[in-house]
Parts: structure tokens; C-alpha cells; sequence
């Protein structure tokens, strides 16, 4: 990537402590999309009798499943839910009551393999299907952002395991059980439960026309509906956050003053890693289609007081990448969409969303 030339000066907005560097991109996401990942789709009823067959499963499976699905149709829990509880079983038991622990916990048993430790109820909880699974979902649901994780990173949240993928091989066959018990049909494909991390639309950034900071002078009527300078790099990137995690309008789930759990602004470009440490998303070297692209100030030619952002398009076989952003180009292109290819060894940093965590 060639030297950039001033990526943008930052800009500090009527509100207090509010900066806004002229960093540009973000994640990708999943097209547009509906109102919020959370509810990624209602709780399904399972249907099951005698005659039910899903090739390769026993009868026993096959009611252990309609019992763990009937836990998380109780708890109002989304299909998607209910798929990474069976997964998670699946994983732990192979969707059998097991009387016997392993290595790692010659105390656990049941469904999930949970512990005698006292957090999953008694010995006879932990060997009923439908009360082992209905405390197991309790424990998911309490996790934060659950919903937008990888399935695997879910179910490892609850349980805890060494090795965060162990589920995912798990995932299809859970797909496949859920579906096939499910009184109601449905896709994952374009929905809610789909897990994002695709590309997004060019520059569909829905404020292009709106004033900059510049044209429209210090003051709040420059600042979009997400609390960033338009036409910026972190309000371009913020937007793509946003559609990422279903929100591609209005209320939008992410905003500059409530991405921090601290309180804290997240700000401009220069302080964006900061602001995914302290929300404890992960981060790491590798880009990833809708990750977020970080460079410390004077990186790469960002600006040296702000440095700059930028969101991964795509990722090409010979290690570089395509980024998306806005202002990444000096005037009279500056304040407008970009794409460039970029080596992976330029930025400082990718910032992923929960479902794009880097494998150690």
C-alpha cells in the first residue's frame, strides 16, 4: 500500500469529549439486515413420537433432543439457541444420559457433562435431560452477546472447555436434529441466525450526501444518528458494526457513547483498540472478512495524531486484502467510499466482532 497522505484529521464534536478521527471502516456484515440478532428467529416446538426418525440417531437421542428443545421453547429461548444447546450436547455426550465423568472431570455427568460442583444442581438435575438442559441454557443466556457469537464460542462460554472449537464440527448435525423435530420448517440461510461476517454492499453507508463536519461547521448537526462526525472513517465503520450485529436502522444497537462498558466515548480511530479491550472483543493479526482494519497513528501513512480504521472486503489468496472505508484519500476524494488492496503486514491490528474470534 502506498503511503497515505493524511487519512483525515480528527474532529471533535460539540459533545463533550467526543472524537472523531477521520478513521474509516469497520466490519462487514451480513447484508442489511432485520432488527436485532437477539431474536434471531422465535423458539421452535418440537414434534416427536414413536414413528420420528432422523438417520443415524436412536429413539433415546432423538427424545433427549426434543427434551433439550423443549427446555429452550419454555425459556423463550430463539432456534438458534436451541440448536447450540444441542450441539453443546451433542459434543459433551453424543445427546446420551452418561453416568460417567472423563479425565478433565471424573465428576461430570448427564447431557452436558456438567460438574458436582454445585452450580448445575443435584446429581439427579444433572442426569435429567430436561432439567440438566434447562439449567445449562439459564447459564447460556446469561452470557453477554451470546446471540452473535460463533455457536462454538457460545457453547464454550458455558462450558468452559479447553479448546473453544470442540463444538463446531458438532454444529450441522444440530442444524440437521433441529429442523427435522421442529414443528415449524425455517432456513438459517439470509436470516437473523445466520452468522455474520459477509461482505457488505459497496458503499451503502445510508448518510453519503449528509454535511461533514467541515461543511456544516462545529456543531451537532453534523453528527449522525451513531454519534460520529458523518462521513467520517469511524462513522463508516461504526454504521458497518451495526449492520453486522442486525441493526441497519434506527434503534441502532451500537452507538459511540454505549459501545464502552466503562462509560467512556469510543472515539476516534486512535483510541478503537483501546475500546475493544475494554469491551473484551477480540483482536489479532490476521484479517477476516468484516473485521475491522486498525491502524495506529502514522502506520501505514495514518494520520500521526489519529491514526486511522477500515473494514476487510475481502481477503485474497496471496495474503493481502481489499478494505472498504471512508476519508482515506486526500481532497478532493477525502469524506467519501474507498476501496484499496492492502497487505496484511501494514495495519497495526484487526479488530474482530465475537464472531471472528483469532485461533490462537
Amino acid at each position: 500500500m502506498s503511503p497515505r497522505k493524511s487519512l483525515g484529521l480528527a474532529a471533535l464534536v460539540a459533545v463533550p469529549s467526543l472524537f472523531f478521527g477521520l478513521v474509516f471502516s469497520m466490519l462487514l456484515l451480513l447484508a442489511p439486515a432485520k432488527p436485532a440478532a437477539a431474536d434471531c428467529g422465535p423458539a421452535v416446538s418440537v414434534v416427536i413420537d414413536g414413528s420420528t426418525n432422523v438417520d443415524g440417531y436412536t429413539q433415546e437421542q432423538l427424545k433427549n433432543t426434543a427434551a433439550i428443545m423443549g427446555a429452550g421453547k419454555s425459556l423463550d429461548l430463539s432456534v438458534r439457541g436451541q440448536m447450540i444447546s444441542v450441539m453443546v450436547a451433542l459434543g459433551e455426550s453424543g445427546l446420551r444420559v452418561l453416568d460417567t465423568g472423563d479425565g478433565a472431570g471424573p465428576d461430570s455427568r448427564g447431557l452436558f457433562q456438567q460438574r458436582g460442583n454445585g452450580a448445575w444442581g443435584s446429581y439427579a438435575d444433572r442426569l435429567d435431560p430436561t432439567t440438566s438442559a434447562t439449567n445449562f441454557i439459564k447459564a447460556l443466556q446469561g452470557v453477554p452477546g451470546w446471540e452473535l457469537l460463533e455457536p462454538t464460542f457460545a457453547g464454550n462460554k458455558v462450558q468452559r472447555n479447553a479448546d473453544p472449537y470442540h463444538y463446531r464440527k458438532y454444529w450441522p448435525e444440530a442444524v440437521k436434529l433441529v429442523q427435522a423435530l421442529s414443528k415449524a420448517k425455517f432456513s438459517l440461510d439470509g436470516s437473523d441466525c445466520a452468522v455474520p461476517g459477509q461482505s457488505g454492499a459497496g458503499d451503502d453507508y445510508p448518510w453519503k450526501n449528509s454535511p461533514t463536519w467541515l461543511q456544516a461547521g462545529a456543531n451537532a448537526a453534523s453528527t449522525s444518528p451513531l454519534g460520529m462526525y458523518y462521513r467520517e472513517c469511524v462513522d463508516f465503520a461504526l454504521w458497518r458494526v451495526n449492520q453486522q450485529m442486525g441493526s441497519a436502522s434506527a434503534p441502532f444497537k451500537v452507538l459511540n457513547g454505549t459501545f464502552r462498558p466503562d462509560g467512556q466515548q469510543l472515539g476516534s480511530a486512535v483510541t478503537w483498540k483501546a475500546g475493544w479491550d475494554a469491551k473484551g472483543w477480540p483482536t489479532g493479526s490476521t484479517p477476516r472478512v468484516g473485521a475491522v482494519v486498525w491502524y495506529a497513528p502514522g502506520a501505514g501513512g495514518a494520520d500521526p495524531s489519529f491514526g486511522h480504521v477500515a473494514v476487510v472486503k475481502e481477503v485474497n489468496a496471496n495474503g493481502t486484502y481489499l478494505e472498504e472505508g471512508y476519508n482515506g484519500n486526500p481532497a478532493p476524494a477525502d469524506h467519501s467510499y474507498y476501496t484499496r488492496t492492502v497487505a496484511n503486514t501494514v495495519p497495526s491490528a484487526f479488530l474482530y466482532l465475537p464472531t471472528q474470534e483469532e485461533k490462537k
